[in-house]
């Protein structure tokens, strides 16, 4: 510890130091998964994919440190004379000059490797096909914070089908509960049906813990500065040394010229959710083409994620889509609070499809879609809309589950016309669709109504919605 703590002092990396002390008493689901990938006979080296500051590090120290009797670290950005191990990719002339370096055995089935900041060192990630075919049995965990751009390198060849990617995001309004002990709170929300939803009493503490989780967000060291001091102010400065972050990274896979169009998206990444965009809007001054390419940059960071339109008319959701018409979704909300300049008091004590003229809910409402997917997956979000001479519609999620299209509304109040719903569940035949508010859970004719604390159970709620219709139907 102390020898990490010396080298990222002397290397000023900050971030890195952080990582190493952030979310101690945070426990993540993928953990989970990560505990049966361990537990497998049949193994493929990992890859862990993530944005900066989602935690990775700290999730593979705990896997390494409590399910496994030997955990070797390397970091190839702090240690980097590590990378002089993989002059050869031959597993086991690997092994002896790492346990050589390192002083630590490796045994296969009882040692965990993890090469953080692997994008360093683009021969580990070449070497981990060899290490499937020729040391099975040794568990292997990659990670790093622009992994991306190492594996989309024009030179690179990545190992496809011996390497298992598995991707991390900010915490969802689940773990963020389970940070605070929320137990009880938990246990209802996993269990409650539409014959017998919360009770009114939870359901009021359940939204004030939606807006606060929209304040501090889900990046792990904002929530460790609450749980610390649960203070406010300390969680705005642990947001703006995370921004600050990604800003200082822009140096490290982006030209010069090109760090305007970054900080122009970066900075305007609160006004922008929930709109399609157009780079006119953004900044007409600026070209088109760098502005994509801007976009383009970020997206592979992990800071924002495309959505892209789809027709919706079957799965999957991919096939039927346009790139061309897209909105974005920026990576926390918690992040776009802070971005905004949005206080406290105007974050708790409002509707929370009101706040920033419906861009939070957006934000929050994809976040929570893409926190609860298959962690094995890369998952993405697409939207639904029509333009017409003198009509238009859209619907702001569709999703797929079990090979059925989910449409989602966020909308405010108990009332609302949801008109483009009701047009796309029409044109498209579909079954249900689902609203998101802060109306309590019920279900009327083919509208689910889900509340926004409920989005991590759409899928068990839905599907006993649709069994329900399946009955009726062979009535």
């Amino acid at each position: 510890m102390k020898k990490i703590q010396k080298l990222a002092i002397i290397r000023g990396n900050f971030s890195q130091l952080m990582d190493k002390y952030q979310g101690k008493k945070l426990k993540r689901y993928i953990i989970q998964d990560l505990k049966s990938w361990a537990t497998s006979a049949e193994h493929l080296p990992l890859l862990l994919r993530g944005a900066r500051q989602v935690g990775k590090t700290f999730v593979i120290e705990q896997l390494g440190n409590e399910y496994f009797k030997n955990f070797l670290n390397i970091n190839f950005e702090l240690e980097p004379e590590y990378i002089e191990c993989f002059h050869s990719l031959k597993p086991n002339e690997i092994i002896n000059a790492l346990q050589a370096m390192s002083r630590q055995p490796i045994i296969p089935g009882e040692t965990l490797v993890f090469f953080d900041e692997i994008q360093n060192c683009p021969a580990a990630i070449m070497a981990l096909r060899y290490f499937k075919e020729q040391l099975p049995e040794l568990h292997l965990i990659g990670a790093g914070s622009l992994l991306e751009f190492a594996l989309t390198e024009k030179n690179f060849s990545m190992p496809v089908g011996r390497v298992q990617f598995i991707y991390l995001k900010p915490l969802s309004f689940q773990e963020f509960l389970q940070a605070q002990n929320y137990d009880i709170l938990l246990t209802e929300l996993k269990t409650c049906t539409f014959e017998k939803p919360l009770s009114a009493l939870f359901h009021q503490q359940l939204l004030k813990l939606v807006k606060l989780y929209i304040l501090i967000g889900g990046m792990p060291a904002a929530i460790q500065a609450y749980l610390n001091t649960n203070d406010f102010l300390s969680v705005q400065r642990m947001q703006t040394v995370i921004m600050s972050t990604y800003r200082n990274d822009f140096g490290k896979y982006a030209k010069t010229t090109q760090h305007k169009y970054l900080q122009k998206i970066f900075q305007q990444s609160a006004s922008i959710i929930g709109q399609q965009i157009k780079y006119s809007k953004i900044d007409p001054d600026m070209r088109s083409r760098d502005l994509k390419q801007a976009i383009e940059l970020l997206t592979q960071t992990g800071v924002i994620q495309p959505i892209l339109a789809t027709a919706a008319s079957g799965i999957p959701l991919a096939a039927l889509s346009n790139e061309k018409k897209f909105k974005l979704l920026f990576l926390d909300v918690g992040l776009i609070t802070r971005n905004a300049g949005l206080t406290a008091n105007e974050i708790l004590n409002e509707n929370i499809v009101l706040v920033n003229q419906g861009a939070l809910a957006e934000q929050f409402v994809g976040q929570e879609l893409l926190a609860y997917a298959d962690c094995y997956e890369d998952e993405k979000l697409y939207f639904w809309s029509r333009e017409s001479r003198g009509s238009s519609a859209e619907v702001g999620y569709i999703i797929s589950h079990q090979g059925r299209i989910i449409p989602i509304e966020v909308k405010a109040g108990s009332t609302g016309h949801l008109k483009s719903l009701h047009m796309l569940l029409a044109e498209k035949k579909l079954s249900c669709g689902v609203r998101i508010s802060e109306q309590p859970l019920q279900c009327n004719n083919n509208i689910i109504s889900l509340p926004f604390y409920l989005i991590g159970e759409i899928y068990r709620l839905w599907d006993s919605v649709e069994d329900l219709n399946i009955s009726h139907k062979r009535l």
